[in-house]
């Protein structure tokens, strides 16, 4: 079961700038029957903060070297959000490997480009039943409805050059 279903959990924010976490009451929880989100800005400094996930734990003030690493890694959007089943997955502890880290990703990606360079696209309804059968998982990745429409060749290497794109725009993202 997932441990932030029963209670509604305050969300985690940092601000890199003060180097300081707060925890924020949702808006609902303020204005009763009011749906608009408010951005969070720090107490401190006025500037918005990064909603970093309720697994976040930040580190001490004076590690800069830390919260230098936690800027990088929202700049490229990794946090610390999860519904609370099995935590918010991989986190690269430094630089070197949330480089390796999307280098693998982008392996993978290219990986899928060349699966769909090279799948015969089926023609006839048993051709087409062999391909679900076969391939569900690679088709459902592209579309939900793969069952119903035979998925083109071209929408798998459209889709997967487009994930390669945000790979390489979050790599020039880390300094």
């Amino acid at each position: 079961m997932c441990r932030y279903a029963m209670v509604a959990y305050k969300p985690h924010y940092a601000c890199f700038n003060c180097r300081k976490t707060f925890k924020r009451r949702f808006i609902n929880d303020i204005k009763r029957g009011s749906q608009s989100v408010q951005e969070a800005k720090c107490p401190e400094c006025s500037e918005l903060m990064a909603s970093m996930g309720l697994d976040f734990e930040s580190p001490k003030k004076d590690d800069l070297k830390k919260w230098e690493h936690l800027k990088s890694l929202y700049s490229v959007g990794i946090t610390f959000h999860s519904c609370g089943c099995s935590g918010p997955g991989y986190i690269p502890n430094s630089k070197e490997k949330m480089i390796q880290y999307f280098e693998d990703l982008k392996t993978n990606y290219l990986k899928n480009i060349d699966f769909w360079r090279t799948r015969i696209e089926p023609v006839t309804k048993v051709e087409h039943d062999k391909d679900n059968q076969r391939n569900w998982g690679k088709l459902n990745a592209i579309s939900a409805n793969f069952k119903k429409e035979i998925v083109k060749n071209q929408d798998g290497i459209d889709f997967w050059l487009k994930k390669v794109q945000e790979i390489e725009s979050k790599k020039s993202l880390i300094k």
